[in-house]
């Protein structure tokens, strides 16, 4: 009955604490591509086969149900691998949906037109392959109009946060918000469209103003995830472990994720 979570490298963990803790019963399998992190400066190609080998592993471990917990997947090959990769018996989501859904106010499911929304000015923050892609704008697209939204690539700052520099990661979230001030003086909500920033995510409210709204992605994920299970449980695979899995070096990436989430995480070699 295990789920897969899949990411580029350790910002995903921020998605499997939260999927955890929501779910307790479930063995998680985590599965972090970190001798290929990050992705964010890849191009598209690079990224779907990236992401593809790293889920085909996930399925080897009998996680019926793969959860990208990275948003560059999420955005350059989560639709690709649906459309013409994914088999019928597996599924694999994306972490964009329930972030938008709680930007605009929407349940599950509703497939109504796309209607005018509360928030019009709305900042995202994400990695260059996130900006480059408008997935975000596209999946928005199709919930809401009339909201403008201005995306800040933030070059450096998962590099940053992986390494466990807080210094540099802060001076960049700093540099990043105002970059994005200078096109968007008034933004009234922020996204945070990367799982690595959550982790800094009082840098950016701080940077931001406490007038701005801060969305990150972890609960909203674990909310959606439970919600979908409950509805198909069949695609509860038959893992029975929970795993920490890496392509990079395990002890590495163990002491980097002991420090990312304060608790030991034992890594092992995919």
């Amino acid at each position: 009955m295990a789920v897969g979570i899949f990411d580029s490298g350790l910002g995903g963990l921020t998605v499997c604490d939260a999927v955890s803790k929501a779910l307790p019963d479930i063995p998680f399998v985590y599965f972090g591509d970190n001798a290929h992190a990050p992705y964010g400066v890849r191009d598209t190609d690079d990224i779907f086969s990236l992401t593809c080998a790293g889920v085909e592993r996930l399925w080897d471990e009998g996680c019926d149900l793969v959860v990208l917990a990275c948003n560059t997947a999420s955005a350059a090959a989560l639709r690709r691998m649906q459309e013409t990769w994914v088999p019928a018996d597996k599924r694999v989501l994306g972490v964009f949906v329930p972030l938008i859904e709680a930007l605009t106010e929407r349940q599950w499911g509703d497939n109504s037109p796309p209607r005018e929304v509360a928030l019009k000015h709305v900042a995202l923050f994400a990695t260059p392959a996130t900006v480059a892609s408008r997935a975000f704008q596209r999946e928005l697209a199709f919930r809401a109009v009339g909201v403008d939204v201005e995306a800040q690539p933030c070059g450096g700052l998962v590099d940053a946060i992986e390494d466990g520099d807080e210094i540099l990661a802060e001076a960049l979230v700093r540099s990043h918000v105002e970059a994005l001030k200078r096109r968007m003086p008034r933004p009234e909500a922020a996204v945070l469209g990367c799982t690595h920033y959550p982790l800094m995510q009082k840098a950016f409210q701080d940077a931001l103003g406490p007038d701005v709204g801060v969305y990150s992605q972890a609960s909203l994920v674990a909310d959606s995830l439970t919600d979908y299970l409950a509805r198909r449980p069949e695609f509860l695979g038959e893992g029975k472990t929970s795993r920490f899995l890496t392509t990079g070096d395990p002890v590495r990436v163990s002491t980097k994720a002991t420090q990312f989430l304060r608790r030991r995480i034992p890594f092992e070699a995919a």
